[in-house]
């Protein structure tokens, strides 16, 4: 006779149905906050922005974003980090001082670094606008960043990686956890600004 498992305790099944329900809802929220964050339209921008990291995936798109819109300069995370391979190849074999092409070195080698350099270029340079460039994935988390460090107008645009579902939430949990930091700890001070 075949052996019966145990009914689960009513407290055990109403705490594992909440923590399904929890999961769910937080699966459908970072979809929403980590892939589906196209903007409905872009306008033109003083300068377009591509962030450190995945420059394979998101140099193109900040290229074509910059003649699409005429922005008159493409600013590079120059990083000399294996992910930022290309956009670091565009820096290093590029003729400076250039008008169309800025390349910066953040202090410290995160978004949060990438932030700070912005805020400076922004302030340098006078640019009332910029369009920021990032992996969809990284979007929200690098907007509320900008949004910390700057009173320009930031838009954001994103170039889609090409993951695999395990790598989605891998990027869903790092980036919940970045969300929540950037939050709870902002970058710039108001007087900063």
């Amino acid at each position: 006779m075949p052996r019966l498992m145990p009914a689960m305790p009513p407290v055990a099944a109403q705490g594992l149905a909440f923590a399904l329900g929890a999961a769910v809802l937080w699966l459908i929220v970072a979809v929403q906050l980590f892939v589906n964050v196209d903007p409905l339209s872009v306008h033109p921008t003083d300068a377009v922005i591509m962030l450190g990291g995945a420059s394979s995936e998101r140099l193109p798109v900040a290229q074509r974003i910059q003649q699409e819109l005429g922005a008159p300069v493409l600013v590079l995370s120059h990083t000399d980090t294996p992910g930022n391979k290309v956009a670091d190849e565009a820096c290093n074999t590029a003729q400076f001082p250039s008008p169309g092409l800025v390349c910066f070195t953040p202090a410290d080698y995160d978004t949060r670094g990438e932030a700070q350099a912005i805020r400076k270029l922004i302030a340098a340079n006078g640019w009332k606008s910029i369009t920021v460039v990032t992996s969809s994935y990284h979007l929200t988390r690098a907007g509320r960043l900008m949004e910390q460090c700057t009173t320009a107008d930031v838009q954001m645009v994103a170039s889609h990686p090409d993951f695999s579902p395990v790598q989605w939430l891998r990027r869903f949990v790092i980036e919940t956890g970045g969300l929540i930091d950037v939050s709870l700890r902002p970058e710039c001070s108001s007087s900063a600004r």
